[in-house]
Formats: C-alpha cells, structure tokens, sequence
C-alpha cells in the first residue's frame, strides 16, 4: 500500500487531490471547509464550431500568403464570432460541494492511497473522511461519522453573467442538485443523496439528465475491481530521487482517471474542469503535442487499452478528415487533422497556422503505429495506423514540389512558433519533415505486414526529402532561412530527435549538427516555456545520452511549474523562474484567480521517467543507456516496449547487475545494455534473465 499525502490548507481548486475516471472528475480541496469539484467530461458548448472544409485549399492558401495577403487569410480562415463573450465551442465545468463541519473543525490532511483510489481527509477533530469513485459510473462516495452541512454551487454562480450574455439560462435548482440546459446541447445534471454516514454524488449528461443522476446518488457502493488489474500491468519503479517518485507515483495514478478505459477521450484538462471560471482553451483536443503526450505512457506502461475511447473517437472521424483533406489538399485518399477541435472535431478558433498543421495527422499516425508496434495486434496495424499513415503521407504529396533538384514543402509551419503572423510559415520546417520522413519510412515496413502494394513514392521521399532544414550549414532550423531566435515552448525544430527518431543523433552524419543544435536551443533557454514543454526537453536530454540534464529539467518542472496541490501548470506557479507568469517579480504572488492546468506535463513527465530507465531506438531496445551520476541503486520492472516485450532491470553501488525480459508476442528481440548486445529469437511467454558482472 503506498500512501501520497496533502497537508490543508489546499486553497484553490486546482490544488486540489485528484479523482477521477475519465468522465467524472473531482478535485478535493479547502480551507475551512472541505470542498469537492465535480467536473464532467463531454459537457460541452459546440456552438460556433468552424467546418474545416468550409475555410481554402492548399493552393489558394499559398497565393495568399506568397502575397502577403493577410486580410484574405484572415477572412479564409475566419474570425471570432462577433459579440460572445468566450470561446466556443467550449468544455463547461459542473460545479462544487462545500462539506462545513459543526463546531469550526476543519480538514487538516488528506492521504491518498493509489493502490485503491480512496482519499482519506483527516479533520482537526480527529474525524476521518473517506472518499471513493466508481471507475466505470459517474458516482462517488463520501463516508464520515463528523456533523456538517452541504452547499452546493454550480458553475453558473461563477460565470452566469458570462454564460447569459450568450443565451444560456439559469441552471435548474432543487435541494439536493442543479442541471444547467445549454441552448444547442445536452444538459448535465449533478445530484447528491446523504443517507446516514454516506453521501453520494452522481453525474449525468443528456437526455433526463435529472432523474438519471438522483437515482444513480442513491445507488450503493460496489465492490471495485479495477484498480488491482491496473497496478498488476503497470511497471513497478523504484527510484533513489524522492521527487520523481513522487511525480511517478501520482502520476502513474492520474493516467487511470483521465484515460481510463470505457470513459470520454482526454482532452488537455481531462474531466477536471475548475467550477469558478470556464476552462482556458476550452479544454479541447490539441493535436500538436498535448494530446500526444498525454497517451505516451500508456505505451510503456502496459496500459494499451487506454487509448480506446480515443481510438474509437478518431475512428469516428475518418470520414469528416477525409472531407477536410479533399478540400484542403484537392486529393484523394488524404487526411487532415486540425490542431484544436471539440469532440466532433469541429475546429476551435481561428488559428490558421495550427489549423494547417499537417503534422498533427502524422504524429496520430505515428501514435496509432506504437499502439501496433508496442501490443503487435493486427488489427490496429490495419484498421488504425494503415489509414493514418496513408491519409497523413497523401496530404503531404499533394504539397510537395521540386525544388532545387529534389522535393521540398513550400509552404509549412512549426507549432506556434510566430503565432499566427504572416511570417510564421515557410519552406520545409524541420518539424514537417521529420513527420513526413517518419511516415515515409514506416509505411514500406506496414504495408510488407499486411501484404499491401509499395509504392514508390515513399522511397522518393525518403531519398529527396531532407531530414532537417540547416541554418548556416550546421544547426537545425525551424524553416529555411529561420533560425530558432528566441526561448520557445514548442521544441518542433528538435522533433527528429524525438518524437519522431527519424535520426540517429550519434550518427557522424548528424552528430554535429545535433550537437551544435542543442547548444543553441540551450542558448536560448528556458524563459518562455510552459509546463508541457520541460518533460519533453527531458526527453530530448535522455535520448542524447544526457540524463542529468533530463533529471534537472524534471526537477525544474516540478519546482516550477507545479503548486501546493502538485496540481500541474501552464504557467509558471511563482514570478521569477520563469517567463510565463502573470505577474511581475515586484509586485506581489497572484491569488491564481486564473490557474491555467493542463494534465499533459503530468504525462510527459511520466514519460521522460520511462525514457531514462527504456528506449526504444530503431530495431533495439535500450536498457539505461546512460546512468545519471546520482542514482546509485533502482530497480524497475513490466515496462513494456515495441516487440511487446516486457522489461525490467536492477542498479546497485551505480551498475547494472540485471536485466529482465518477458516476450509477450514472440519474435526477435535485440537488447542494448552496459556494453553489450543481445540478439535472440524470442517464443511468447519466454522469459529471459541477463546478469551483468559487478
């Protein structure tokens, strides 16, 4: 049993302890009174969506950027929507119950025991609360024998006057529960039922919601089987660094609520949206990294199945993306993916360079091809991955030229870097080429699997394509002739070192010019990134076989860019460590009345702990393949890897002394470790033990 533990007061909603089960999600906070917020995944505003097909194809595109054209960009790609007072379409937040205790007696701790997913909250009395959720309803259970009273408020009594300007009505009130209507979607109703020692609090979204979730509050506890099946997958790490244990831990939990299997597909907050202002972008679906690395782990976590209510999301779409791409592109058999969509994907906003963003359809491509690679199921091969890495190589065909003797991108972007400024595009971005390479060169592997015709035109790519685009003939750059020239929090210039892996950084061919990369993105530093952005750097140090310099970004992270609550942040949490951050060093800490979480960096962090301990680089495995200086004794073990291999190993007085591989599929494995290869054909089930001399 492992226990986390908050000390109150936790004085804000997204400090608060997290629960959740990928459809209802409940932060628990406080100061004199324990407060609950209930946020429910899916309640969404789809008002003022913008089709993507109705915006300008490819070609138009180009003319008017080549010239100059700004007024006939913004008017191809729209504008926002005259007169409403937020962004749509638009998640919006259930509400909060207030549990206040007779006699001035207030919460003092709370203990979270991750092997359960039951938070036990202590009371300055001595009284205990104990709270638990349902993985697979919308209903949770309060339990204490302490006096106290509820309240209950709906986020309509944060930001109705909001909501009203844009024809939303009063939420609907009774004693115990409220259900908010909105004008063009399906209500939410919330509901508590308090019968004895036990309160119950129930969630519904649609048709009836009302009656749906008074009956669901009076339901009774049930015996929970899922958390012992998600802790017997999962990996068992044993680090010597307290905070990334901590940061493992709690965040090896989160992923079971926010993408747990049979729930709604994460968005950036997940279900856990603050009641007292409407979530900051929307709390949507980013695909230029956010939602990427929120399902990273569950990769190597063994945790595959969490990627299915996303899958069947994306699957759902593939008629409306190959709509997109056919007007876009003005080819067949293309798919295009915008950056920001609601769950229909509807684009949200109007930020035309992340609208155009092709790399969004082949870094899900690149993620359904893991889900392959990493479970060796067929079906995903065929039925996901085949039609994205497709979709996503035709959409790129159909913008390349030749130019100079080979191909190139004319027009292309690099996520967010410029904004949505005229100049914020141009001619083959690094990052565009390493999604176009990675697809080109898994494509010939995929269709050998399922038996389909190569094509030809994939090696071209391969061969003419560049794999980066130079500044002054050795470093990378963000597009030709655009040199990486300020701190940015999108490291898309870097992505053929990762995610993509599209080269080998300790290849002669590229070694100098990574080398000469990473000293300028160190150069610039870190003053203008997000919380999002340090796990991937992390990651990036790891695969350079730097992994102090990995370890120290994931300290910076969570130092930086984590509160009280280990709540994890856009912004910075404290003026003075970093550029993005609300207030100057003079004047005094924010109240944080605008707290931005993203539940993403939780995710990646857990990712950048599994890219230190495994990696997989081209056909091998690597099993630490560089020991931070500090860690002397770990032990992991069950972290899965491509090949469906199952891997685990032991450091003691700083050298490896084992290494443990279970094949789950078969097939030949080839392990890297502390100098030595191991090459072997593998049966399923086969279990295989390596010891290393001390």
């Amino acid at each position: 049993m492992k226990k986390l533990t908050w000390h109150f007061p936790l004085p804000r909603t997204h400090t608060g302890v997290l629960l959740g089960n990928a459809t209802q999600g409940l932060m628990v906070w406080g100061t004199d009174r324990l407060c609950i917020t209930v946020g429910r995944a899916g309640f969404w505003d789809h008002r003022d969506a913008t089709p993507f097909t109705a915006r300008i194809t490819y070609r138009e595109l180009r003319r008017l950027l080549e010239a100059n054209d700004e007024a006939g960009i913004r008017a191809s790609f729209g504008k926002e929507p005259v007169g409403i007072t937020y962004q749509r379409p638009c998640q919006v937040g259930g509400g909060r119950l207030e549990l206040k205790f007779a006699r001035g007696v207030v919460p003092q701790l709370a203990e979270l025991d991750i092997h359960t997913g039951t938070l036990g909250v202590t009371l300055s009395n001595g009284a205990r609360v104990t709270i638990r959720q349902a993985m697979d309803a919308e209903l949770a259970w309060i339990e204490t024998t302490a006096a106290y009273t509820v309240k209950t408020i709906p986020t309509w009594d944060f930001v109705g006057a909001v909501l009203a300007r844009d024809g939303v009505k009063p939420p609907v009130r009774w004693a115990t529960g409220f259900c908010q209507e909105l004008p063009a979607d399906k209500p939410l109703a919330l509901a508590w039922h308090k019968r004895g020692r036990r309160l119950t609090i129930a969630t519904a979204l649609g048709a009836a919601a009302r009656p749906r979730a008074e009956a669901l509050a009076k339901t009774e506890p049930r015996p929970q089987t899922f958390w012992r099946q998600y802790w017997r997958d999962v990996p068992r790490v044993e680090l010597p660094d307290p905070v990334l244990q901590h940061v493992w831990d709690y965040g090896v939990y989160k992923q079971a609520g926010l993408t747990t299997p049979g729930g709604v597909a994460a968005t950036i907050q997940g279900a856990w949206m603050e009641e007292y202002q409407l979530p900051p972008w929307s709390n949507d679906y980013h695909f230029n990294i956010n939602e990427q690395m929120i399902y990273w782990p569950a990769l190597a976590t063994n945790r595959l199945a969490h990627f299915t209510p996303l899958w069947e999301m994306i699957r759902g779409w593939l008629p409306l993306l190959r709509e997109n791409a056919a007007k876009f592109f003005e080819a067949a058999d293309a798919l295009m993916l915008p950056h920001a969509v609601d769950d229909r994907c509807g684009v949200v906003g109007s930020f035309w360079t992340g609208t155009i963003d092709h790399a969004c359809t082949a870094w899900m491509a690149q993620m359904a091809w893991l889900h392959y690679r990493y479970g060796m199921d067929e079906t995903v091969l065929r039925d996901l991955a085949w039609p994205l890495l497709t979709g996503a190589f035709n959409g790129y065909w159909a913008m390349l030229e030749e130019f100079e003797g080979r191909l190139s991108l004319p027009v292309s972007v690099s996520p967010e870097y410029g904004g949505a400024a005229m100049t914020a595009w141009g001619r083959d971005a690094s990052f565009q080429l390493a999604a176009l390479h990675f697809v080109a060169k898994t494509l010939p592997v995929a269709a050998r699997l399922l038996g389909q015709p190569v094509d030809d035109r994939w090696a071209r790519v391969t061969r003419e394509v560049p794999a980066y685009t130079l500044i002054a003939g050795k470093r990378i750059g963000l597009w030709r002739g655009q040199d990486l020239a300020e701190s940015h929090r999108h490291h898309s210039h870097l992505g053929a070192i990762y995610p993509f892996t599209t080269i080998d950084p300790f290849d002669p061919a590229h070694r100098e010019v990574v080398r000469e990369s990473l000293r300028h993105w160190q150069r610039m530093g870190a003053g203008q990134w997000s919380g999002w952005c340090l796990p991937w750097a992390s990651v990036l140090c790891s695969r350079c076989n730097m992994p102090d310099a990995a370890i120290t970004w994931l300290h910076y992270w969570h130092d930086v860019f984590t509160n009280v609550g280990h709540g994890t942040l856009h912004d910075s949490d404290f003026p003075g460590a970093g550029g993005l951050h609300r207030s100057s060093e003079l004047e005094q800490p924010l109240t944080h009345p605008n707290e931005i979480m993203q539940i993403d960096a939780t995710m990646g962090a857990v990712t950048a702990i599994l890219e230190l301990l495994v990696q997989c680089r081209g056909d091998a495995i690597h099993v630490l393949p560089a020991l931070p200086r500090r860690w002397r004794e770990l032990k992991f073990d069950g972290i899965r890897t491509e090949g469906a291999f199952l891997v685990g190993a032991t450091v003691a007085a700083g050298r490896v002394t084992e290494v443990r591989v279970t094949s789950l599929a078969g097939g030949q494995l080839r392990l890297v470790c502390g100098g030595r290869t191991i090459d072997r054909q593998t049966k399923p089930g086969q279990k295989l033990t390596l010891r290393y001399a001390r």
